[in-house]
């Protein structure tokens, strides 16, 4: 009995080593199978692909993974038939898995049912439950059903009785499809529920809206939403945003100071405006900003470096007014010296005395007095080291003003060097480029465009840009640099306030050199000597040189938005103004200027927001 028994042992064995193989015979010719199908599917040869397809599903094992492409295949060769057939076994098999069930919708759109694939759609979206909605949702979203993606978010939304719920998903969603109405509603929805969220429903917007018109939307509504709670400053919040996106900075300093005035804000927020207003050369909301804070808080913080912003948003306008008026020049710097006599001359205070330094050396000839009062700057202790940096950037210009460049590049490399790979190291590293280019050393300056090139500033960039084209395009091998020198030498005329001379030059080279690669430069050049000098039809002239002939078109937009900006805001002539803003937006669309010029046609058209 002991030998029968070890010969079944061994029988046995062998039966289950050859069961063995044998199933693994199968699943390596399965995998094999599937693998030539999915060839065949990436080949597109369906016929092929769906007679294995077929076959595998039979297999229970197989059928979850060639699924997706055993229907691909399908409605490939739009079988439809044979499709809702795979659909429903699969349903059959996983009733739990809302996809299936989304995907016999899908192909029964497909095959022309459209009434049948709404049914199956509403069907699914009812019978989800609060665990299946997100499935059900993605699904959706998968084929590209963006409107029962939304009714399914919302039917979780009525599920969970919370307005809030799935409001991330559905601003994705709204996003994408750019209905931006919509977009705003969730997004107002979830800044009213919760106000920290706000940074996050700006970016969204930020990414979202494109067109005027879709600000233009927002802003009423949110209008509305401020006069009907007023206690909800999230609201005000965000329309102090829109506007500042608009560009619009008197409209959201009324609602900044209205906003200050109820949360006791202590001037925070409308000082922030200030700076944003002045950057943007809109001077007289930054004065009206500055004013009001030394006005409301008079025993803040922010007093003093109010008080110093508010002259120098004057100083700006005045600096931008043509010509200069040199008496408003003097009654900037006494204010500024009343400053310095209320607060004293110390750290706090240093940027005031580089200020004053400016004005002196630049529009009164008093280089001495300057050099004096950023020497006290530099020396200064407990100074912020940037802005000793910027008193040397600007020490080095009143030596070049005086005609010492050798002293003006040391301490240029002085910043370069205490400054690496910073905005101010950057702008230091961009004058020694320019002191190069004005002597004439073109390969010089152009090794330090180079690398300014890839600034992280963008101002930067595109100044270090522009002239290492300007350069390149007028230093090439069948080209003579004798122009260009005669052209930087006049820029710098321009940088030392040598105005008349400077046109003298100009003409000159315009006579020397006739129909050079230059000449629209040097016209555009003049127009701006001529603005600083207030003669604005000179400057009209020039610019009208560029505009009306076709061969310069690289400064053709530059020329056309000076020119619609001198006949809007030194001419008074709205309707010129108008008809050159709108000629720009035409005839350049892909211009820097375009959504600039855009604006300022609307404005001087009327446009307004009821």
């Amino acid at each position: 009995m002991l030998v029968y028994a070890r010969i079944f042992r061994f029988f046995l064995l062998i039966s289950l080593i050859i069961g063995l193989n044998t199933f693994s015979s199968q699943a390596q010719s399965a995998a094999e199978e599937e693998a030539l199908a999915k060839t065949y599917l990436q080949k597109q040869e369906y016929d092929k692909a769906s007679s294995i397809y077929n076959k595998l599903a039979s297999n229970n094992q197989q059928f979850v993974t060639i699924y997706p492409d055993y229907l691909k295949t399908l409605m490939a060769l739009k079988n439809y038939k044979e499709a809702e057939k795979l659909v429903k076994k699969a349903i059959k098999k996983n009733p739990e898995i809302p996809a299936f069930t989304i995907d016999l919708g899908v192909v029964q759109l497909a095959s022309g049912d459209k009434k049948a694939a709404d049914k199956t759609f509403d069907k699914t979206i009812d019978q989800a439950k609060p665990n299946t909605i997100l499935p059900v949702a993605q699904a959706f979203e998968q084929n590209r059903l963006y409107d029962y993606a939304e009714k399914t978010y919302l039917q979780g939304r009525k599920l969970s009785k919370k307005e809030t719920d799935y409001t991330g998903q559905l601003m994705q969603l709204y996003a994408y499809q750019r209905q931006s109405e919509k977009l705003i509603a969730e997004i107002l929805n979830i800044v009213r529920e919760n106000p920290e969220q706000l940074l996050l429903a700006q970016n969204m917007l930020q990414n979202s809206l494109r067109e005027e018109k879709e600000f233009e939307a927002l802003e009423k509504i949110l209008l509305t939403n401020v006069q009907q709670n007023p206690d909800k400053n999230v609201y005000s919040e965000l329309l102090i945003w829109v506007y500042t996106q608009r560009k619009d900075f008197f409209s959201a300093l009324v609602q900044a100071k209205s906003l200050d005035k109820r949360t006791k804000g202590g001037g925070e927020k409308v000082m922030e405006l200030g700076a944003i207003s002045l950057k943007n050369k809109d001077y007289e909301s930054a004065i009206e900003a500055y004013s009001y804070v030394i006005k409301e808080y008079r025993n803040s913080p922010y007093y003093g470096y109010a008080r110093e912003r508010l002259i120098k948003a004057r100083e700006e306008q005045v600096r931008n007014t043509f010509p200069v008026d040199l008496a408003k020049i003097r009654t900037l710097i006494a204010e500024y010296q009343s400053l310095l006599d209320e607060i004293g001359k110390n750290g706090r205070t240093a940027e005031v005395m580089k200020n004053m330094a400016s004005l002196h050396a630049f529009y009164l000839d008093e280089k001495d007095k300057a050099i004096a009062l950023l020497q006290e700057v530099i020396n200064t202790p407990r100074v912020n080291q940037d802005l000793v940096a910027e008193a040397k950037i600007s020490l080095g210009d009143i030596y070049l003003l005086r005609g010492e460049p050798w002293e003006a590049t040391l301490l240029y490399s002085q910043v370069e060097k205490s400054h690496k790979e910073t905005p101010i190291g950057h702008e230091a590293k961009l004058r020694n480029a320019k002191l190069n280019y004005y002597k004439g050393d073109f390969q010089l300056a152009q090794e330090h465009l180079d690398i300014l090139k890839l600034a992280t500033s963008r101002e930067i960039a595109n100044d270090a840009m522009d002239l290492s084209l300007l350069i390149t395009d007028n230093t090439g091998l069948d080209s003579s640099t004798a122009a260009l020198k005669e052209y930087a030498a006049t820029e710098l005329l321009i940088f030392q306030n040598k105005l008349p001379e400077a046109q003298q030059q100009l003409d000159n080279i315009l006579r020397k050199y006739p129909q050079h690669s230059l000449t629209d430069d040097i016209f555009f050049l003049k127009a701006k000597v001529h603005l600083k000098t207030g003669n604005y039809q000179d400057a009209i002239q020039d610019l009208t040189k560029i505009t009306d002939n076709p061969q310069y078109d690289v400064l053709s937009d530059d020329a056309f938005f000076l020119l619609a900006t001198i006949y809007e805001e030194q001419v008074k002539d709205p309707e010129k103004a108008k008809q050159l803003y709108n000629d720009l937006i035409v005839k350049y669309p892909g211009s820097i200027f375009t959504v600039d010029a855009r604006k300022r046609f609307r404005k001087l058209r009327g446009d307004t927001v009821n």
